[in-house]
């Protein structure tokens, strides 16, 4: 009997376990099921041939992307160590950031759409926010600074953007009509958090029938491990894992 067992149930007895293979602790029994409704659909194909795709740019504001602006406002009350805040800002402008742009500049050079998600409010005091965003004092009103997005990222042209006050864009807004009255039934995501908005989006657009690729360095989050727990469990179920590189190769593909 593993550690991990006599851990997890300290009065368990080794006769009750005796038969259970230990390669089975290690293994998600219903990944295959998954892994092929997910990875082996023709239709991803299809969408991707009839320019049905879009990519989702999550929330790059200052809010919640920028040092000294919203949520890092007070770096010491932020909630977040000072350790997690640099790693965040190191991987947010050293990998992200330069890996959104790529994106974008792909999707527009292909005449496919560039989305942009954030979180701002209708009213100005924010009443209309969420119960989650209010007890968490998340707020950005519209014009606001923390409501602008990075100049490295900032939306061009009539790129559509889609204001929200929760976590996910789905269960706030009408993304959902908005998007199947485009014909989008395919959409890749980046952004910010990966843990938090990233993921809410990811897992809302799977449950309606989106076909959903998360595009690992062109998100990003306070730690590594949240990032990395995070995407190990979309992977496969939810959607698609893919690098920038691997996006940037299949869209241009489908181009042709």
């Amino acid at each position: 009997m593993t550690d991990e067992i006599k851990s997890e149930f300290p009065d368990i007895r080794e006769t009750d376990l005796k038969d259970i293979d230990e390669e089975f602790l290690h293994v998600d029994p219903l990944r295959d099921s998954y892994r092929e409704s997910i990875l082996e659909t023709p239709e991803q194909e299809k969408a991707l041939k009839q320019h049905h795709v879009a990519l989702m740019v999550i929330d790059i504001q200052y809010l919640d992307a920028a040092e000294g602006h919203g949520v890092f406002a007070d770096a010491e009350k932020s909630g977040v160590p000072v350790e997690a805040q640099e790693y965040y800002f190191k991987r947010l402008h050293h990998v992200v950031l330069p890996n959104v742009r790529r994106l974008q500049d792909a999707f527009r050079d292909l005449s496919l759409e560039v989305i942009h998600t954030r979180i701002q409010s209708m009213t100005r005091d924010g009443r209309d926010r969420s119960v989650g965003h209010k007890r968490l004092g998340l707020h950005a009103a519209p014009g606001s600074k923390d409501a602008e997005f990075l100049k490295e990222v900032a939306p061009k042209n009539d790129e559509l953007i889609i204001n929200k006050t929760a976590s996910g864009v789905f269960n706030c807004t009408n993304a959902e009509y908005i998007l199947r009255n485009m014909n989008i039934d395919s959409l890749y995501v980046c952004g910010v958090y990966t843990n938090e908005c990233v993921s809410t989006t990811v897992r809302d657009a799977c449950d309606r029938g989106f076909y959903t690729t998360l595009i690992n360095d062109a998100c990003a989050t306070v730690t590594p491990e949240l990032h990395n727990a995070t995407v190990a469990t979309i992977k496969d179920r939810y959607a698609r894992v893919m690098t920038t590189a691997e996006v940037l190769k299949e869209v241009r593909e489908a181009s042709k």
